[in-house]
């Protein structure tokens, strides 16, 4: 899938690691470091803005080598950009570590993944289709 991508920053364009990942790692587009204290949170921009066609979204995801190994994530994850946002793509990092974490200019801190999404339409009903599950929420099998 064609693209539409405006670069401001001094990074080259997000690429896949390998050839069969799912996600474009983003970098952070900073003037100075940023530091993230312990559970603290900051918004961090990449520089790219882009156009993603109707019926799709992009979602930002956490690193797992960041997470894993720093304890960094990506606050509302997934973040969801939609089709008609045109502003730049800002990342929102949390620091869930018990020390400082400095945000890098250049830094991967995110990942993007294009999906394709419907629209609903509601439709109003008095009861639903049984299933074998039924109304069976969180933990409702057991280990």
């Amino acid at each position: 899938m064609e693209l539409k991508v405006i670069n401001h920053s001094h990074h080259p364009l997000p690429e896949y690691a390998t050839p069969l990942s799912a996600g474009l790692d983003l970098r952070a587009n900073l003037s100075a470091p940023v530091t993230l204290q312990p559970l603290g949170r900051a918004l961090i921009p990449t520089g790219l803005f882009i156009a993603l066609p109707p019926g799709f979204e992009a979602q930002v995801r956490p690193r797992s080598g960041l997470a894993l190994k720093k304890g960094i994530g990506v606050l509302n994850s997934p973040g969801t950009i939609d089709a008609d946002y045109r502003g730049e793509i800002g990342v929102i990092l949390v620091n869930l570590s018990d020390e400082p974490f400095v945000v890098q200019d250049g830094e991967r801190i995110a990942q993007m993944v294009v999906a394709r999404h419907e629209r609903v339409e509601w439709t109003a009903v008095d009861e639903l289709d049984e299933t074998e599950r039924g109304a069976g929420g969180f933990g409702h099998t057991g280990k």
